[in-house]
């Protein structure tokens, strides 16, 4: 548990838990509007220069992977490419899992994710998704830079790209972690019939009612009770908004605080961050039909 490969995992693992508080603040703090992801990237812009946000992330220790899979583009509709990093299924495959960085972009600690959910799950593609466009942040200071200058309509094309990239048959189910956890909700509203499953970690619930009566599945949503931005209001009200579209969510919370499930954060906790990510493989597994 504590070998040097596995400290080296936790650094990147970090990520995606103080990334989460940045889409916790963005529910709360957003500007009402018929499209909540672009308030929330607002909201992040301005907590990328937040010294609590900000001060709180260590760069992560120096990770090579080195693992199977490769580096892709893909067309975006808005003229231009996207990039990725995917990993084929064995057997040819029209079944889809995209997985969502967090605030450090999509680097080797990213891959590695993929890599893991490639054999938990196999015959489905894996499809880690840069809404960098390129740019990975080796320190708080650039990866708060680039958090800030994500712009809503560039991060909705690269998730079109990849959608189209995977084909109008293609089953699609993501999961996201923080940022990744908001993108991985709006991902699945973004595919339409398609999406056959989301995963959101501390992701920013939408409050768009009209947008959630369009989605195509269900959610799993995995939060902390004692979230400081996510809270049990913020979660419950989630709740609430996804009854009233006629939509189902199943909310996984544990008596924990925010990050419970990161290896190297002081709060992690170790029994409910194994019974947490057994929860989210097993709904995928359902999802797409694959056998443990």
């Amino acid at each position: 548990m504590f070998t040097k490969k596995l400290l080296t995992l936790s650094a990147a693992l970090l990520t995606f838990s103080f990334s989460a508080s940045a889409q916790q603040m963005a529910s709360c703090c957003a500007r009402p509007g018929a499209n909540l992801s672009a308030s929330a990237t607002e909201a992040f812009a301005m907590l990328a220069t937040d010294k609590d946000f900000s001060g709180g992330h260590d760069a992560p220790l120096p990770y090579e992977f080195k693992g199977e899979g490769k580096m892709i583009e893909f067309k975006t509709p808005d003229g231009s490419t996207g990039k990725g990093f995917e990993i084929k299924s064995a057997k040819p495959s029209n079944k889809y899992l995209f997985v969502i960085h967090e605030w450090w972009g999509l680097n080797d600690y990213i891959k590695k994710e993929a890599a893991t959910f490639a054999v938990e799950l196999p015959g489905v593609n894996i499809i880690a998704i840069d809404l960098y466009d390129g740019k990975v942040a080796t320190t708080p200071e650039e990866a708060g830079k680039y958090m800030g200058e994500v712009k809503t309509d560039r991060a909705v094309a690269i998730l079109k790209g990849a959608q189209m990239y995977a084909g109008p048959k293609a089953q699609l189910a993501s999961i996201g972690w923080c940022f990744g956890g908001g993108w991985s909700l709006q991902e699945a509203l973004l595919g339409g019939k398609q999406t056959v499953g989301c995963v959101m970690y501390y992701g920013m619930p939408d409050k768009d009612v009209a947008k959630l009566k369009t989605l195509n599945s269900d959610v799993l949503g995995i939060f902390a009770t004692q979230d400081k931005w996510i809270n049990p209001e913020v979660v419950g009200q989630f709740k609430k908004d996804m009854s009233t579209a006629g939509k189902s969510v199943t909310i996984e919370s544990y008596e924990a605080d925010h990050a419970f499930a990161n290896p190297s954060n002081p709060k992690f906790n170790k029994e409910f961050a194994a019974k947490a990510h057994g929860q989210a493989l097993n709904y995928l597994r359902g999802r797409f039909k694959v056998k443990a």
